[in-house]
């Protein structure tokens, strides 16, 4: 059964035939639940995997990608996003996710809404689909300041 989603939060009930798709409706829900085991069990394991975004920067292995996501995860901000706008390109091996997240953070005096540009790449290891690499960019450099501001504090 194939899933057609426009817009994946986590909150999407998946095919269940452990797709690309599944794994990155998995990757949201462990994402907007600040969940870092879930997280672990849909990166890619090891020195491999690789992250580059502007608020973890430039991170190589799960253990420098867990420590940005337990920066934010422990911070004073909340970060909700849903990926949407999005193409999808596969191989026998690998699944490439291209498109746009937007969402809200939220500290206890502010809320900011946010918007990037992203891409998830997955690879099948060992019959499951595993998160190898994330890019993401923000267009607008005012809300870039203003979100890593209610980040970094």
């Amino acid at each position: 059964m194939t899933v057609d989603l426009s817009e994946i939060t986590g909150s999407e009930t998946g095919a269940g035939d452990g797709s690309a798709t599944d794994a990155l409706i998995e990757f949201y829900r462990a994402f907007n639940a600040a969940n870092l085991e879930a997280l672990e069990a849909v990166w890619s394991e090891g020195e491999a995997p690789s992250m580059n975004n502007p608020i973890g920067g430039i991170r190589r292995g799960w253990s420098s990608i867990a420590e940005g996501y337990s920066k934010l995860f422990d911070g004073p901000a909340k970060v909700q996003v849903a990926f949407h706008d999005f193409t999808s390109q596969e191989g026998e091996d690998w699944h490439l996710f291209v498109g746009r997240e937007r969402g809200v953070c939220t500290t206890p005096e502010e809320t900011l809404h946010v918007r990037f540009r992203t891409t998830r790449w997955f690879v099948r290891k060992n019959g499951s689909w595993r998160q190898l690499h994330h890019h993401g960019s923000a267009e607008d450099p005012n809300m870039l300041a203003a979100y890593q501001r209610l980040i970094f504090g």
